[in-house]
């Protein structure tokens, strides 16, 4: 997931991940396979459908319009291109369609959609589990300061296990 990032320092990993992933579900029974899915656009969102299309495998964009700086990138499925003029029906699609949700380094989208999900899950308005992995610690650590919300009694300690936070590399 993520909003327009062009974050280098993630963009090689994001596109690991992706391949990777990909590949995997290429071995899984057509039933049980999945497909990669990002917000369409440049960045970290390109580099989870290039991963992807490095697997020879499709992959989907939800693609918002913007007025300003969101283009598609050229690595999802053509035919697996959606547009959407509102936040909330792109997250409606994303979260109906997710087996799980890796959200790395990005900006205020991602972390907008990050915690709209969190949101929906607490508040029982998506029944499903939804495994939310969190890449990059150092990284989310800083910018979500999960342990202040805790000990200001505005979350409870079961509500930060909706979270797993995956440690990336070390930045130089």
């Amino acid at each position: 997931m993520g909003i327009n990032s062009s974050c280098p320092t993630y963009y090689e990993e994001v596109v690991e991940t992706a391949r990777l992933l990909a590949e995997q579900s290429k071995t899984l029974a057509p039933v049980d396979q999945f497909v990669i899915c990002s917000g369409g656009g440049p960045g970290i969102m390109e580099a989870a459908n290039k991963g992807s299309s490095l697997a020879d495998s499709e992959s989907i964009g939800f693609n918002a319009s913007l007025p300003f700086e969101q283009i598609t990138n050229r690595y999802f499925s053509p035919e697996l291109n959606f547009e959407f003029h509102y936040f909330f029906m792109r997250m409606l699609w994303f979260v109906d369609l997710a087996e799980a949700l890796i959200a790395f380094p990005d900006g205020y989208g991602t972390c907008d959609e990050l915690m709209e999900v969190r949101a929906l899950i607490q508040t029982g308005k998506i029944q499903k589990k939804i495994p939310i992995l969190l890449y990059g610690r150092e990284y989310w650590d800083e910018i979500i300061n999960f342990v202040a919300m805790l000990q200001w009694n505005m979350v409870s300690p079961e509500d930060l296990n909706f979270f797993s936070l995956l440690i990336a590399p070390k930045r130089p």
